[in-house]
């Protein structure tokens, strides 16, 4: 790993995936779809602290990003589900390795 103090941080990609997953929710909204493609509402139920505005942007912004489709059904009413695309599935190693790191940082920071 470089020196950080010679890192130029418009070409450092851990500052660019930082830009990407910048939202509160980002990763569990990435969590949530890995598992299985949600309507907006199913999505919300499982993130009740989420306010409808917020969870919007940040689907907005992972779809814009890449990450997440969204699919408009054309019926009445309209149906919209949300799924992670191919590169947003290739992020869930990604998650799963941060949440291995968090379950053992908890772990350690229980025996201080």
């Amino acid at each position: 790993m470089e020196q950080f103090h010679e890192i130029d941080i418009t070409n450092c990609p851990v500052a660019s995936v930082q830009k990407i997953i910048r939202g509160k929710w980002s990763m569990v909204i990435i969590y949530f779809l890995y598992h299985e493609t949600l309507r907006f509402s199913q999505l919300k139920r499982k993130m009740p602290q989420v306010t409808e505005a917020n969870l919007t942007k940040e689907l907005r912004m992972l779809e814009q990003y890449g990450l997440v489709h969204r699919e408009i059904y054309r019926e009445v009413p309209p149906r919209v589900e949300y799924s992670l695309t191919e590169i947003g599935r290739k992020f869930v190693p990604v998650l799963e390795a941060l949440e291995q790191w968090a379950t053992e940082y908890e772990q350690e920071r229980k025996m201080l």
